[in-house]
Protein backbone atom coordinates (compact mmCIF):
# COMPACT_ATOMS: atom_id res chain seq x y z
CA UNK A 1 0.00 0.00 0.00
CA UNK A 2 1.23 3.53 -1.12
CA UNK A 3 0.95 6.66 0.89
CA UNK A 4 -0.23 9.78 -1.02
CA UNK A 5 1.83 12.82 -1.00
CA UNK A 6 -0.81 14.66 1.12
CA UNK A 7 -0.57 11.86 3.69
CA UNK A 8 2.83 12.58 3.67
CA UNK A 9 3.21 15.90 3.88
CA UNK A 10 0.69 15.64 6.41
CA UNK A 11 2.82 13.14 8.90
CA UNK A 12 5.69 15.70 8.43
CA UNK A 13 3.30 18.28 10.13
CA UNK A 14 2.04 16.73 12.84
CA UNK A 15 5.56 15.23 13.46
CA UNK A 16 6.71 19.18 13.99
CA UNK A 17 3.94 19.99 16.31
CA UNK A 18 4.48 17.18 18.17
CA UNK A 19 8.58 18.33 18.67
CA UNK A 20 7.51 22.12 18.98
CA UNK A 21 5.35 21.03 22.05
CA UNK A 22 8.10 19.13 23.41
CA UNK A 23 10.56 21.67 23.32
CA UNK A 24 8.02 24.48 24.50
CA UNK A 25 7.23 22.13 27.90
CA UNK A 26 10.95 21.36 28.45
CA UNK A 27 11.96 24.97 28.35
CA UNK A 28 9.30 26.25 29.98
CA UNK A 29 10.68 25.83 33.68
CA UNK A 30 14.28 25.13 34.90
CA UNK A 31 15.88 22.03 34.92
CA UNK A 32 19.18 20.13 35.92
CA UNK A 33 21.43 17.70 35.36
CA UNK A 34 23.46 15.57 38.12
CA UNK A 35 26.81 14.74 36.45
CA UNK A 36 28.49 16.43 39.43
CA UNK A 37 26.55 17.63 42.54
CA UNK A 38 27.17 21.05 43.35
CA UNK A 39 25.96 23.53 46.07
CA UNK A 40 24.22 25.03 42.29
CA UNK A 41 22.30 21.78 41.49
CA UNK A 42 20.51 18.78 43.13
CA UNK A 43 19.87 20.13 46.52
CA UNK A 44 23.48 19.12 47.71
CA UNK A 45 24.51 22.98 48.92
CA UNK A 46 24.25 24.50 52.18
CA UNK A 47 21.17 22.99 54.59
CA UNK A 48 20.84 26.32 56.25
CA UNK A 49 20.57 28.27 53.24
CA UNK A 50 19.80 25.94 50.28
CA UNK A 51 16.11 24.46 50.09
CA UNK A 52 16.38 20.83 49.77
CA UNK A 53 15.30 18.28 47.02
CA UNK A 54 14.58 15.25 47.38
CA UNK A 55 15.97 12.14 44.97
CA UNK A 56 14.22 12.21 41.64
CA UNK A 57 12.95 16.43 41.51
CA UNK A 58 14.71 18.51 39.44
CA UNK A 59 15.51 15.81 36.62
CA UNK A 60 17.82 14.00 39.25
CA UNK A 61 16.09 11.04 38.99
CA UNK A 62 18.84 8.27 38.01
CA UNK A 63 21.35 9.87 40.38
CA UNK A 64 22.15 7.92 43.47
CA UNK A 65 23.63 10.34 46.00
CA UNK A 66 20.64 13.45 45.85
CA UNK A 67 18.90 12.88 49.07
CA UNK A 68 17.66 15.47 51.52
CA UNK A 69 20.36 17.93 52.79
CA UNK A 70 18.72 17.12 56.08
CA UNK A 71 19.89 13.66 56.02
CA UNK A 72 22.83 14.07 54.60
CA UNK A 73 25.65 11.45 56.16
CA UNK A 74 28.62 12.95 57.14
CA UNK A 75 31.72 10.82 57.20
CA UNK A 76 34.78 11.10 59.18
CA UNK A 77 38.39 10.47 58.00
CA UNK A 78 40.61 10.72 61.07
CA UNK A 79 44.64 11.81 59.96
CA UNK A 80 47.42 10.66 61.74
CA UNK A 81 50.89 8.94 61.76
CA UNK A 82 51.94 5.58 63.74
CA UNK A 83 51.85 5.86 67.63
CA UNK A 84 50.26 9.09 67.76
CA UNK A 85 47.30 8.12 69.27
CA UNK A 86 45.00 6.97 66.25
CA UNK A 87 43.84 4.04 67.60
CA UNK A 88 41.78 5.81 70.60
CA UNK A 89 40.58 8.51 68.35
CA UNK A 90 39.29 5.73 66.03
CA UNK A 91 37.57 4.12 69.03
CA UNK A 92 35.54 6.82 70.02
CA UNK A 93 34.01 6.97 66.37
CA UNK A 94 33.81 3.40 66.83
CA UNK A 95 31.39 3.67 69.69
CA UNK A 96 28.60 5.57 68.05
CA UNK A 97 26.11 3.57 67.07
CA UNK A 98 25.62 4.62 63.49
CA UNK A 99 28.92 4.66 62.70
CA UNK A 100 30.75 2.45 60.37
CA UNK A 101 34.25 2.08 61.54
CA UNK A 102 37.26 0.53 59.28
CA UNK A 103 40.54 0.46 60.98
CA UNK A 104 43.02 1.40 58.74
CA UNK A 105 42.36 -0.41 55.34
CA UNK A 106 45.06 1.16 53.47
CA UNK A 107 47.02 -1.25 55.64
CA UNK A 108 46.14 -3.41 52.49
CA UNK A 109 47.11 -1.25 50.19
CA UNK A 110 50.37 -0.62 51.20
CA UNK A 111 51.65 -4.61 51.84
CA UNK A 112 50.66 -5.12 48.61
CA UNK A 113 51.97 -2.32 46.49
CA UNK A 114 55.36 -1.94 48.63
CA UNK A 115 55.64 -5.14 50.46
CA UNK A 116 59.33 -4.41 51.29
CA UNK A 117 58.81 -2.06 53.29
CA UNK A 118 56.44 -1.63 56.59
CA UNK A 119 57.51 2.31 56.20
CA UNK A 120 58.23 3.54 52.75
CA UNK A 121 59.75 6.85 52.75
CA UNK A 122 60.45 6.87 48.83
CA UNK A 123 58.65 9.50 46.72
CA UNK A 124 57.71 6.64 43.98
CA UNK A 125 56.65 4.34 46.23
CA UNK A 126 54.54 7.08 48.06
CA UNK A 127 52.43 8.79 44.66
CA UNK A 128 51.49 4.91 43.73
CA UNK A 129 50.26 4.58 47.33
CA UNK A 130 48.36 7.70 47.32
CA UNK A 131 46.83 7.03 44.06
CA UNK A 132 45.38 3.78 45.14
CA UNK A 133 44.70 5.05 48.84
CA UNK A 134 42.46 7.36 47.43
CA UNK A 135 40.72 5.41 45.16
CA UNK A 136 40.09 2.73 47.64
CA UNK A 137 38.68 5.51 50.62
CA UNK A 138 35.98 6.52 47.82
CA UNK A 139 34.79 3.30 47.49
CA UNK A 140 34.82 2.34 51.15
CA UNK A 141 33.07 5.86 51.61
CA UNK A 142 30.13 4.21 49.26
CA UNK A 143 30.24 1.38 50.95
CA UNK A 144 31.81 -0.72 47.97
CA UNK A 145 33.59 -2.86 50.57
CA UNK A 146 33.98 -5.44 47.25
CA UNK A 147 36.94 -2.77 46.26
CA UNK A 148 39.24 -3.61 48.98
CA UNK A 149 38.94 -7.21 47.92
CA UNK A 150 41.75 -6.17 45.22
CA UNK A 151 44.14 -5.44 48.10
CA UNK A 152 43.65 -8.57 50.21
CA UNK A 153 46.30 -11.17 50.14
CA UNK A 154 45.27 -13.97 49.55
CA UNK A 155 42.44 -13.09 47.68
CA UNK A 156 39.05 -13.82 49.56
CA UNK A 157 37.12 -16.71 47.87
CA UNK A 158 33.56 -16.03 47.33
CA UNK A 159 33.64 -12.54 48.95
CA UNK A 160 34.68 -14.23 52.39
CA UNK A 161 38.19 -14.05 54.43
CA UNK A 162 39.70 -14.19 57.63
CA UNK A 163 42.58 -11.59 56.64
CA UNK A 164 41.34 -8.29 57.12
CA UNK A 165 43.10 -6.12 59.52
CA UNK A 166 42.36 -5.44 62.45
CA UNK A 167 38.47 -6.59 61.81
CA UNK A 168 38.38 -6.77 65.73
CA UNK A 169 38.84 -3.45 65.88
CA UNK A 170 34.93 -2.47 64.32
CA UNK A 171 32.24 -3.29 66.39
CA UNK A 172 30.23 -3.43 62.69
CA UNK A 173 32.33 -6.16 61.58
CA UNK A 174 32.12 -8.10 64.83
CA UNK A 175 27.97 -7.76 65.02
CA UNK A 176 24.77 -8.99 64.06
CA UNK A 177 24.03 -9.35 60.72
CA UNK A 178 28.03 -9.96 60.10
CA UNK A 179 28.92 -11.93 62.90
CA UNK A 180 26.44 -14.20 64.78
CA UNK A 181 28.05 -14.87 67.47
CA UNK A 182 27.49 -11.74 69.50
CA UNK A 183 23.79 -10.57 70.33
CA UNK A 184 22.89 -6.50 69.81
CA UNK A 185 23.10 -6.41 73.71
CA UNK A 186 26.98 -7.18 73.13
CA UNK A 187 28.12 -3.87 72.68
CA UNK A 188 32.01 -4.41 74.26
CA UNK A 189 33.00 -7.26 72.67
CA UNK A 190 37.13 -7.69 72.42
CA UNK A 191 38.80 -7.54 69.98
CA UNK A 192 40.74 -10.59 70.14
CA UNK A 193 36.89 -12.52 71.42
CA UNK A 194 35.91 -11.22 67.90
CA UNK A 195 38.62 -12.58 66.26
CA UNK A 196 38.39 -15.56 67.64
CA UNK A 197 34.59 -15.98 67.18
CA UNK A 198 32.90 -14.76 64.26
CA UNK A 199 33.46 -16.82 61.44
CA UNK A 200 35.02 -15.57 57.91
CA UNK A 201 34.13 -12.15 57.11
CA UNK A 202 31.35 -11.73 54.50
CA UNK A 203 32.37 -9.18 52.43
CA UNK A 204 28.92 -8.71 51.20
CA UNK A 205 27.11 -8.88 54.45
CA UNK A 206 30.18 -6.23 55.67
CA UNK A 207 29.00 -4.10 52.75
CA UNK A 208 25.27 -4.22 54.00
CA UNK A 209 25.91 -3.49 57.20
CA UNK A 210 28.01 -0.54 56.27
CA UNK A 211 24.94 0.97 54.40
CA UNK A 212 22.48 0.53 57.34
CA UNK A 213 24.83 3.23 58.95
CA UNK A 214 24.39 6.86 58.45
CA UNK A 215 28.40 7.52 59.06
CA UNK A 216 31.32 6.02 57.85
CA UNK A 217 34.70 6.33 60.04
CA UNK A 218 38.38 5.90 58.66
CA UNK A 219 41.25 5.94 60.50
CA UNK A 220 44.69 5.89 58.53
CA UNK A 221 48.21 6.50 59.17
CA UNK A 222 49.24 5.93 55.64
CA UNK A 223 48.73 9.32 53.98
CA UNK A 224 51.60 12.10 55.02
CA UNK A 225 50.00 15.25 53.83
CA UNK A 226 46.15 16.47 53.90
CA UNK A 227 46.94 17.74 50.70
CA UNK A 228 46.80 14.56 49.27
CA UNK A 229 42.97 13.68 49.98
CA UNK A 230 41.84 17.17 48.74
CA UNK A 231 40.42 15.76 45.62
CA UNK A 232 38.28 13.42 48.04
CA UNK A 233 37.56 16.34 50.36
CA UNK A 234 36.35 18.41 46.85
CA UNK A 235 34.05 15.53 46.35
CA UNK A 236 30.34 16.66 47.37
CA UNK A 237 28.75 13.33 47.40
CA UNK A 238 31.69 12.07 50.17
CA UNK A 239 30.76 14.53 52.44
CA UNK A 240 34.18 13.80 54.41
CA UNK A 241 35.28 15.80 57.61
CA UNK A 242 39.06 15.39 58.68
CA UNK A 243 40.52 15.39 62.44
CA UNK A 244 44.45 15.69 61.84
CA UNK A 245 45.82 14.29 65.00
CA UNK A 246 48.79 15.24 65.90
CA UNK A 247 51.44 14.85 68.78
CA UNK A 248 54.95 15.60 69.97
CA UNK A 249 57.40 13.87 67.80
CA UNK A 250 59.53 13.44 70.46
CA UNK A 251 56.47 10.94 72.20
CA UNK A 252 56.19 9.41 69.02
CA UNK A 253 60.04 8.45 68.68
CA UNK A 254 60.02 6.84 72.00
CA UNK A 255 56.49 5.04 71.60
CA UNK A 256 58.21 3.84 68.03
CA UNK A 257 60.87 2.59 69.93
CA UNK A 258 59.19 0.57 72.11
CA UNK A 259 56.70 -0.64 69.56
CA UNK A 260 58.97 -1.29 66.44
CA UNK A 261 61.88 -3.00 68.11
CA UNK A 262 63.04 -4.19 64.85
CA UNK A 263 63.19 -0.98 63.08
CA UNK A 264 64.50 0.97 65.66
CA UNK A 265 66.75 -1.01 66.73
CA UNK A 266 69.39 1.51 66.19
CA UNK A 267 68.24 4.23 68.09
CA UNK A 268 67.79 1.73 71.48
CA UNK A 269 71.42 1.51 70.64
CA UNK A 270 72.01 5.05 71.05
CA UNK A 271 69.55 5.27 73.93
CA UNK A 272 70.92 2.42 75.72
CA UNK A 273 75.05 3.31 75.08
CA UNK A 274 74.69 7.48 74.61
CA UNK A 275 76.58 6.89 71.47
CA UNK A 276 74.46 7.76 68.23
CA UNK A 277 75.02 4.60 65.67
CA UNK A 278 77.31 6.45 62.14
CA UNK A 279 74.30 4.40 60.07
CA UNK A 280 71.49 5.52 61.71
CA UNK A 281 68.38 6.14 59.33
CA UNK A 282 67.44 9.72 60.36
CA UNK A 283 64.43 9.80 57.98
CA UNK A 284 62.42 8.23 60.45
CA UNK A 285 62.55 11.08 62.63
CA UNK A 286 63.00 13.46 59.72
CA UNK A 287 59.96 12.68 57.60
CA UNK A 288 57.56 12.90 60.47
CA UNK A 289 58.15 15.88 61.25
CA UNK A 290 57.80 17.32 57.59
CA UNK A 291 55.08 15.59 57.08
CA UNK A 292 53.38 17.32 60.19
CA UNK A 293 54.93 20.61 59.15
CA UNK A 294 53.23 20.71 55.79
CA UNK A 295 49.89 19.13 56.84
CA UNK A 296 49.52 21.73 59.74
CA UNK A 297 50.40 24.25 57.82
CA UNK A 298 47.64 23.30 54.82
CA UNK A 299 45.20 23.12 57.64
CA UNK A 300 45.54 25.70 59.58
CA UNK A 301 46.24 27.94 56.78
CA UNK A 302 42.49 27.58 55.99
CA UNK A 303 42.17 26.71 52.38
CA UNK A 304 38.78 27.26 51.23
CA UNK A 305 38.05 23.54 50.28
CA UNK A 306 38.66 22.68 54.10
CA UNK A 307 35.94 25.39 55.15
CA UNK A 308 33.74 23.11 57.40
CA UNK A 309 36.05 20.21 57.52
CA UNK A 310 39.10 20.18 59.36
CA UNK A 311 39.66 19.81 62.99
CA UNK A 312 43.52 19.99 64.28
CA UNK A 313 43.53 17.83 67.49
CA UNK A 314 46.84 17.26 69.91
CA UNK A 315 46.80 13.65 71.55
CA UNK A 316 47.99 15.76 74.72
CA UNK A 317 45.16 17.76 74.90
CA UNK A 318 42.60 14.63 74.28
CA UNK A 319 44.92 12.27 77.18
CA UNK A 320 43.79 15.80 79.23
CA UNK A 321 40.82 16.18 79.24
CA UNK A 322 39.05 12.69 77.19
CA UNK A 323 35.53 13.74 77.90
CA UNK A 324 35.65 17.47 77.11
CA UNK A 325 37.96 17.06 73.97
CA UNK A 326 35.31 14.24 73.12
CA UNK A 327 32.30 16.19 72.56
CA UNK A 328 34.26 18.85 70.92
CA UNK A 329 35.13 16.76 68.28
CA UNK A 330 31.61 15.50 68.16
CA UNK A 331 30.29 18.72 67.85
CA UNK A 332 32.47 19.47 64.80
CA UNK A 333 31.68 16.84 63.33
CA UNK A 334 27.58 17.16 63.86
CA UNK A 335 26.91 14.01 65.47
CA UNK A 336 25.33 13.41 68.91
CA UNK A 337 26.97 11.60 71.85
CA UNK A 338 25.82 9.18 73.75
CA UNK A 339 26.30 7.54 77.16
CA UNK A 340 27.91 4.55 75.35
CA UNK A 341 30.76 7.19 74.55
CA UNK A 342 31.16 8.54 77.98
CA UNK A 343 31.17 4.98 79.44
CA UNK A 344 34.14 3.91 77.36
CA UNK A 345 35.77 6.97 77.39
CA UNK A 346 35.64 6.40 81.64
CA UNK A 347 36.56 2.58 81.38
CA UNK A 348 39.89 3.52 78.94
CA UNK A 349 41.53 6.51 80.46
CA UNK A 350 41.81 5.40 83.52
CA UNK A 351 44.38 2.40 83.62
CA UNK A 352 44.57 -0.98 84.06
CA UNK A 353 46.49 -3.74 84.90
CA UNK A 354 44.88 -6.26 82.50
CA UNK A 355 47.43 -7.82 79.61
CA UNK A 356 45.01 -6.05 77.24
CA UNK A 357 46.09 -2.58 78.48
CA UNK A 358 49.81 -3.34 77.85
CA UNK A 359 48.92 -4.47 74.12
CA UNK A 360 50.95 -2.28 71.74
CA UNK A 361 47.30 -1.13 69.66
CA UNK A 362 45.47 -0.88 72.68
CA UNK A 363 43.47 1.85 74.12
CA UNK A 364 43.35 0.77 77.86
CA UNK A 365 45.29 3.01 79.61
CA UNK A 366 45.98 6.08 82.47
CA UNK A 367 45.78 8.70 78.89
CA UNK A 368 47.22 11.63 81.44
CA UNK A 369 50.15 10.02 82.80
CA UNK A 370 50.69 8.32 78.91
CA UNK A 371 50.86 11.60 77.42
CA UNK A 372 54.65 12.89 78.18
CA UNK A 373 55.97 9.37 79.53
CA UNK A 374 58.14 9.41 76.72
CA UNK A 375 60.29 11.93 79.03
CA UNK A 376 61.16 8.96 81.52
CA UNK A 377 62.27 6.52 78.62
CA UNK A 378 64.34 8.87 76.15
CA UNK A 379 67.73 10.11 76.87
CA UNK A 380 68.56 13.82 77.18
CA UNK A 381 71.06 13.75 73.63
CA UNK A 382 67.95 11.69 71.72
CA UNK A 383 65.62 14.79 73.16
CA UNK A 384 67.73 17.23 72.17
CA UNK A 385 68.56 15.94 68.93
CA UNK A 386 64.99 15.82 67.84
CA UNK A 387 64.22 19.46 69.02
CA UNK A 388 66.83 20.52 66.41
CA UNK A 389 65.25 18.37 63.80
CA UNK A 390 61.83 19.04 64.28
CA UNK A 391 62.22 22.95 65.84
CA UNK A 392 59.55 24.50 63.49
CA UNK A 393 56.81 21.87 64.26
CA UNK A 394 57.30 22.00 67.85
CA UNK A 395 57.12 25.63 67.85
CA UNK A 396 53.98 25.84 65.36
CA UNK A 397 52.23 22.95 67.43
CA UNK A 398 52.68 24.18 70.56
CA UNK A 399 55.29 21.93 72.21
CA UNK A 400 58.31 23.27 74.94
CA UNK A 401 61.75 22.16 74.58
CA UNK A 402 63.83 21.42 77.70
CA UNK A 403 67.50 22.65 78.17
CA UNK A 404 68.80 20.06 80.70
CA UNK A 405 68.24 16.74 82.26
CA UNK A 406 66.64 18.05 85.20
CA UNK A 407 64.20 19.81 83.10
CA UNK A 408 63.35 16.66 80.64
CA UNK A 409 62.77 14.66 84.14
CA UNK A 410 60.72 16.78 85.76
CA UNK A 411 56.78 15.93 85.08
CA UNK A 412 55.66 18.61 87.58
CA UNK A 413 56.54 21.06 84.43
CA UNK A 414 54.25 20.37 81.46
CA UNK A 415 55.91 20.74 78.12
CA UNK A 416 52.64 21.20 76.12
CA UNK A 417 51.14 24.97 75.63
CA UNK A 418 47.67 26.09 76.17
CA UNK A 419 47.01 26.98 72.93
CA UNK A 420 43.70 26.83 70.78
CA UNK A 421 43.26 25.17 67.73
CA UNK A 422 39.72 25.84 66.63
CA UNK A 423 37.83 23.55 64.19
CA UNK A 424 37.74 25.46 60.40
CA UNK A 425 34.01 25.82 60.25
Amino acid sequence: MQCSWKAVILLALASIAIQYTAIRTLTSKPFQLCTLPSPQNCGLGDPETDPPFERGSAGCEDYPYVYLNATRKTHVLVLATTRSGSSFVGQLLNQHQEVFYLFEPLYHVQTTLIPRLSHSHNTADRRVMLGASRDLLRSLYGCDLYFLESYIKPTPTNHTTDKLFRRGASRALCQQPVCDAFGPADVNVDEGDCVKKCALLNMTSATEACREKQHVAIKIVRVPEIGDLRALLEDPRLNIKVIQLVRDPRGILSSRIETFRDTYRLWRIWRATGRKPYNLDLSQLTVVCEDYRSSVSTGLSHPYWLKGKYMLVRYEDLAKSPLQKTKEIYDYLGLPMDKNIEDWIHANTRGSNEPSAKHKFGTIRDSAANAESWRLKLSYDMVEYTQTVCQKVLHQLGYKTVRSVEELKNLSISLVQDKTFAPFL
